[in-house]
């Protein structure tokens, strides 16, 4: 039996319930709570990009008003390094270097922010003061903050990595594309980097550590997008404490996009404290603290060569990465430069030999790790402007150039040769939906008219493709994941029928509370408004793995469904034994238990009653209740893919460019709800037009950030973002592995359109000469391009 949708199940844009709260104003951030006997935080951070600490005297501060403790790294010597999630081993076989990275500095200071004394007091205004009469004598030490200067000759910045580098990464066959290259028609050839960026989560991060004396628990409350890898990481590595002795709470989360998966010293800090005061200690990040303390994101410098035959097909794609690690290993960061980012290197295309080398490396710099995307905008970026570059070399159309080499329909499931095997896809068709959407035919009569007006019109084309809900886990583990990367669900029924959902996935702006819902409500028939979701307490919550890489649905939601369905089966059970017939003769649909063949059944309420009072229940073969739980673990990652089209107007006076039209055609498999799922794709938009025109971490030789606040780092604002046509195909091909055909959405925005972006402003200039500008083409970078090209 199937059931027609619901107005709020699979497939309907229901508004998101969890925006009733947050409109007036009664969300629950971290920074929201306060416990009684609350002290506050405050970290001295090191004003040098690299120096060694010669002494610290911190009695001034520890005898000022209001002080409870100063802490510095000799008070932390039980305290273990805040580890690295994803061992990655070199070309050669050796492990990766892995200096430690603790809690507070010891002996030297790596990057201008690193935390060197933390100060603990009544009021925050009491241990800001403090902190100034903190006295630290520093030997400065040079400083190297260029990649390409790290690895030749620069000094070390850790003993344990003597040149500066991490790893030395290779995949896919380097002889065959050695050779295919030397034998190809063209090779278009383009050497660009992929601009630092800062995440500027709307709420900074916040933490609040307690202490149970009674009972030895700590509980931490976190702006954390995964609550129980925070407790594995912290317990098992830094506190060496079990980890049934540690509650980890994150409620409302105002943004993460990546920065606030992982484990901070801040978080382990505060938890200490709160153990050695036996008082809740709190502490807040404001901005210009983030800018130098929250792990930022890309910066690649790469070599990419395409090799194409004579009738334009790819042979041979060969990238060469620099990959910055800055002063330490994040907890996710040596995976997104290798296995989500090397692996992508085929893009949608049938290039039959790839070769990718990545670098990473160490520099007197903020951490970097896993930005929205996390290594798939990086790949994408330079196949697609490489191919954009190879088109204009060889004055073919961009767009049927990508025709020409991207897989077909018939050719899925698709083995690439940098190991992954997408499932299914159709590119053709989100290519022709984009390319009508922005009008492609009619773009020469409208860059003729711009011309008119002495402005530069330009268009530019991009297809991705990226891999969500990371897995399986015993591959992932073979590959170096030091933790699984499946996920949990349980659904407990009420005896009245209503449905507590808790999920290991974790919201921070993605709408789970209303997805979920969604989900349940069709899986089950429960009124959508009868469904409470509940996420982010390791109290309350199964063990699961949390939110990153648009994996919520495609493996939080599977787990879902698999515990759904042992619920729908424990009811058939019930309705049989209620109903006097054969468990095999009962039915469900639309939260009906019904006999085949007859009128006979009982409602889904009246199932869950009798599972709770079971006066008339089968006592002999089943529990009383009805709770389920279930965990998922991906056979394969998801495929979502796209086709971006972005169209610019450039005023060659000034360098200024205008985003005119953006259309994007997506292709995510299922869709749940279609509104969020657009609202997803806008956010990703917003982010990736920002990092093409505006954004960029930039360091002076020193070390110091020089873009650390919003006076010199530029957001993206209104007036930089045109209304974008956003689509998604009407001929979706679902993933064929996971239980709802979905694929993931939250990323795909933030991958397609930097190079599309770019593309554009490039095809505008290309009259000129113009072959690439680096990200972010601020109007000066660009006026200095015409002017560069104009004068030859």
């Amino acid at each position: 039996m199937t059931h027609q949708p619901s107005a709020t199940g699979i497939g309907a844009s229901v508004k998101r319930v969890e925006d009733l709260r947050f409109i007036r104003g009664r969300g629950r951030y971290t920074d929201d709570i306060n416990l009684p006997r609350q002290a506050y935080a405050h970290f001295l951070r090191s004003p040098h990009a690299h120096a060694r600490i010669k002494t610290i005297n911190t009695e001034k501060a520890k005898s000022a008003s209001g002080v409870v403790m100063v802490v510095t790294a000799v008070d932390l010597a039980k305290l273990g390094g805040l580890p690295c999630g994803w061992l990655i081993h070199s070309r050669d076989g050796s492990p990766m270097k892995e200096p430690k990275h603790p809690v507070l500095a010891e002996g030297t200071v790596r990057h201008v922010g690193d935390p060197v004394v933390a100060v603990i007091a009544e009021t925050v205004a009491q241990a800001r003061d403090a902190a100034e009469l903190v006295e630290i004598d520093y030997e400065a030490l040079p400083a190297v903050v260029d990649m390409a200067a790290a690895v030749s000759g620069a000094a070390p910045i850790h003993e344990a990595a003597p040149e500066n580098v991490c790893y030395d990464w290779h995949l896919g066959d380097e002889a065959a594309t050695d050779t295919a290259i030397a034998q190809a028609t063209h090779v278009a050839t383009l050497d660009l980097a992929n601009n630092r960026l800062a995440p500027n989560a709307i709420e900074p991060r916040c933490y609040i550590g307690d202490f149970n004396s009674a009972t030895g628990e700590h509980t931490l409350y976190t702006s954390s997008q995964n609550p129980h890898v925070i407790r594995l990481l912290m317990g098992a590595f830094v506190m060496q404490t079990p980890e049934h002795k540690i509650r980890v709470v994150s409620q409302d989360v105002g943004g993460g996009f990546g920065s606030k998966i992982y484990h901070y010293a801040e978080e382990a800090l505060v938890t200490w404290a709160a153990a050695q005061l036996n008082r809740p200690v709190k502490w807040t990040s404001d901005r210009s603290e983030a800018f130098l303390s929250d792990a930022q994101g890309r910066d690649h410098k790469t070599r990419v060569e395409l090799a194409l035959d004579k009738d334009g097909k790819f042979t041979a794609l060969r990238v060469r990465t620099l990959a910055n690690m800055g002063a330490y290993l994040s907890t996710f960061a040596s995976v997104i430069p290798t296995y989500l980012h090397g692996t992508l290197m085929a893009g949608n295309y049938t290039t039959p030999a790839i070769s990718v080398g990545v670098k990473a490396v160490f520099t007197n710099t903020v951490p970097v790790d896993a930005y929205r995307g996390a290594g798939r905008p990086e790949a994408t970026f330079l196949i697609e402007r490489v191919i954009d570059l190879a088109a204009q070399e060889t004055n073919r159309d961009p767009a049927e150039l990508r025709r020409l080499n991207y897989i077909k329909p018939s050719q899925f499931p698709y083995q690439t040769p940098v190991a992954l095997t997408y499932d299914t896809g159709n590119y053709e068709r989100t290519l022709d939906m984009a390319l009508a959407a922005a009008d492609y035919k009619g773009f020469a009569a409208r860059k003729a008219e711009a011309g008119s007006r002495g402005k530069l019109r330009g268009i530019g084309i991009a297809s991705y493709i990226e891999a969500c809900g990371i897995a399986p886990s015993n591959v992932a583990g073979a590959l170096g994941a030091r933790a699984g990367l499946y996920e949990c669900g349980t659904i407990r029924v009420n005896p009245t029928g209503s449905v507590t959902v808790m999920t290991g996935s974790h919201s921070h702006g993605q709408g789970h509370e209303t997805t979920f819902a969604q989900l349940i409500s069709d899986k089950l028939g429960v009124p959508f408004d009868q469904i409470d979701i509940v996420h982010g307490d390791t109290a309350r919550i199964p063990f699961g793995m949390g939110t990153y890489g648009s994996r919520s649905l495609a493996v939080g939601g599977s787990a879902l469904v698999n515990a759904a369905e042992k619920i729908v089966a424990k009811g058939k059970k019930i309705a049989a034994h209620m109903l006097e017939v054969s468990e095999e003769d009962v039915e469900f649909d639309a939260g009906i238990f019904k006999v085949a063949g007859t009128d006979r059944q009982k409602n889904f309420g009246e199932v869950a009653f009798q599972a709770y009072v079971p006066h008339n229940f089968p006592l002999e073969t089943l529990e009383p209740g009805l709770e389920e739980t279930a965990f998922y673990d991906p056979k394969n990652f998801t495929y979502p893919a796209g086709v971006y089209v972005c169209e610019v107007e450039v005023d060659p006076d000034t360098g200024v460019v205008r985003v005119e039209k953006f259309c994007a055609a997506d292709d995510f498999g299922k869709i749940i709800n279609p509104m969020i799922v657009e609202g997803q794709v806008h956010g990703g938009l917003a982010q990736g037009i920002g990092q093409a025109l505006l954004e960029h971490c930039v360091y002076d030789g020193d070390g110091q950030l020089i873009t650390g606040s919003y006076m010199d780092y530029a957001m993206p604002r209104a007036d930089n973002l045109p209304t974008f046509q956003v689509e998604t195909t009407d001929q979706p091909t679902p993933c064929i592995h996971n239980p709802l055909g979905v694929k993931g959405c939250g990323e795909a925005g933030a991958i397609g359109s930097p190079p599309a972006v770019i593309n554009a402003i490039v095809n505008a200039l290309a009259d000129l000469g113009v072959t690439h500008i680096d990200m972010p083409a601020t109007p000066q970078t660009v006026w200095r391009a015409i002017q560069s090209a104009r004068n030859g």
